[in-house]
């Protein structure tokens, strides 16, 4: 087995919120074992690794795999939000200089009297999203709903849908949708 075990467990078990101690009893190995495993004194066997992983729960395959710092942007400020909206549409976009990114998770703010336009949307995945403030009228395939703050919708994006602000004010609502969208 890889010397870096040790590092590896210590670096889960932390990022878990598990104390060594903890982690032992639940495992039933003893607290100096663990330690000692941690410190990399100690190799452990895949049988003993395995039932160290069950009690964190995590596969063996998927410690080996997991990337525990991937180097990659994990915070952004309000500043570093891309704005891939048009006209009076705002969105900022969580996350986009992730290329790989599995999902579109977006600020949105729409202007008084905004809208995606006469066109309805449609798209392979689905979209949730929850109002903020103001208010947005929603129009899902037949189905068209004004929803004001803290009211929330999730639908199929292939049925042909467009959002409206119906209101004198901005309108600013959070979603997610997948898969991820290129802008």
């Amino acid at each position: 087995m890889s010397d870096e075990v040790g590092p590896r467990l210590r670096a889960l078990r932390t990022l878990r919120g598990i104390s060594q101690r903890e982690l032992a009893k639940r495992c039933g190995v003893t607290h100096s074992s663990l330690s000692l495993i941690e410190q990399g004194k100690v190799s452990p066997s895949v049988s003993s690794l395995k039932k160290i992983l069950d009690a964190i729960p995590m596969s063996v395959g998927d410690f080996f795999t997991m990337d525990l710092e991937s180097g990659r942007k994990v915070f952004y400020s309000a500043e570093e939000l891309a704005d891939v909206g048009t006209g009076d549409v705002i969105y900022k976009l969580v996350g986009a200089d992730r290329r790989d990114r599995a999902l579109s998770f977006m600020i949105e703010t729409y202007s008084a009297g905004a809208d995606t336009g006469r066109e309805m949307i449609t798209h392979q995945g689905e979209e949730a999203g929850v109002v903020l403030e103001g208010r947005i009228e929603i129009t899902i395939g037949t189905s068209t709903r004004v929803l004001g703050a803290g009211e929330a919708y999730y639908f199929e994006t292939n049925i042909p849908h467009r959002f409206r602000n119906p209101g004198d004010t901005a309108c600013r609502l959070v979603s997610c949708a997948t898969p991820a969208r290129a802008f």
